[in-house]
C-alpha cells in the first residue's frame, strides 16, 4: 500500500504491518488506533475509506474535495473516537456522520458548485447543486451516462440526495440511514421514493432502460 497520510499520522506498508488486525472488529480497531496502533489504524482506513470517499464524492461532485473529506474524517475519528458508542451503530456509520458534517461545513466555501434556487414538483423552494463551468450541460447532452446520473443525483435537494447516497451507494439499511439522518424509517422510505421519482423524470428517455428502477440505474452507473 505504501504510505497513508492522515493529518499527523503516517502509516507505511499498512496492510502487511499487522496481519492480525484482519480478524478484529472495527470497534476493536478503533480502540487500538486511538492508542496509537498504526496497524489497527491502517486496517480501519482500508476497510472504510472507499465508503467514505464514495459518500463524499457523490455529495460534492468533487474528487479533490472528497479526498480532503476522507483525510479530515479519519483524523477527526482518531481525535473524537471516544464519542463512538458501539450500541448505537457501526464505526462506519459514525465515520459517515463525521464526513456528512465535513461536507456540509465545506459546501458553501470550498465546493466547486453554483448554488441555485428553484422549485420542486411540490412547489417548495429548494437549493439545487450543479457543477460550475460553461460545459456542464454540454457534457450531459453528449450522453455520458455516468456523468448524467451523477449530475442528476447532485441536483436533488440535499435531504433527498443524502438518502440516495446513503442507501443506494453506501449500502446502508433504512434503519442505519434513519439513525444517521436523525429521522424515522418511514421518512427515509418516503425521501428515497421521492428521490427515485425525481431522478427517473430527469433521466427519462435518455438513460433509463425499460423495467429498471432509478435506484438500480444509480447503483449500476456510480458504484
Amino acid at each position: 500500500m505504501g504510505v497513508i497520510l492522515v493529518g499527523p499520522l503516517v502509516v507505511r506498508n499498512a496492510v502487511s504491518s499487522m496481519p492480525l488486525t484482519n480478524t478484529l472488529s472495527e470497534p476493536e480497531l478503533l480502540r487500538l488506533a486511538m492508542l496509537g496502533d498504526e496497524g489497527a489504524f491502517a486496517a480501519l482506513y482500508t476497510r472504510c475509506k472507499s465508503s467514505v470517499y464514495r459518500f463524499a464524492l457523490h455529495m460534492t461532485g468533487s474528487p479533490a474535495l472528497a479526498e480532503d473529506v476522507v483525510q479530515d474524517a479519519f483524523l477527526t475519528l482518531i481525535e473524537e473516537g471516544g464519542r463512538y458508542e458501539e450500541s448505537k451503530g457501526q464505526v462506519l456509520s459514525f465515520l459517515l456522520g463525521i464526513a456528512r458534517n465535513l461536507v456540509r461545513r465545506a459546501h458553501r466555501s470550498a465546493l466547486r458548485v453554483v448554488p441555485l434556487v428553484g422549485q420542486n414538483e411540490d412547489g417548495e423552494d429548494v437549493e439545487l447543486a450543479l457543477e460550475s463551468g460553461d460545459d456542464t450541460m454540454a457534457e450531459v447532452l453528449r450522453g455520458e451516462t455516468v456523468g448524467l446520473v451523477r449530475e442528476a443525483v447532485q441536483s436533488l435537494p440535499v435531504h433527498y440526495r443524502e438518502a440516495v447516497v446513503l442507501c443506494d451507494l453506501c449500502d446502508m439499511s433504512y434503519a442505519e440511514a434513519a439513525a444517521q439522518l436523525q429521522c424515522n424509517i418511514g421518512t427515509i422510505r418516503s425521501r428515497l421514493n421521492r428521490a427515485h421519482n425525481l431522478l427517473a423524470k430527469k433521466l427519462e428517455s435518455r438513460t433509463q432502460p425499460s423495467g429498471r428502477t432509478a435506484g438500480g440505474i444509480i447503483q449500476g452507473c456510480l458504484l
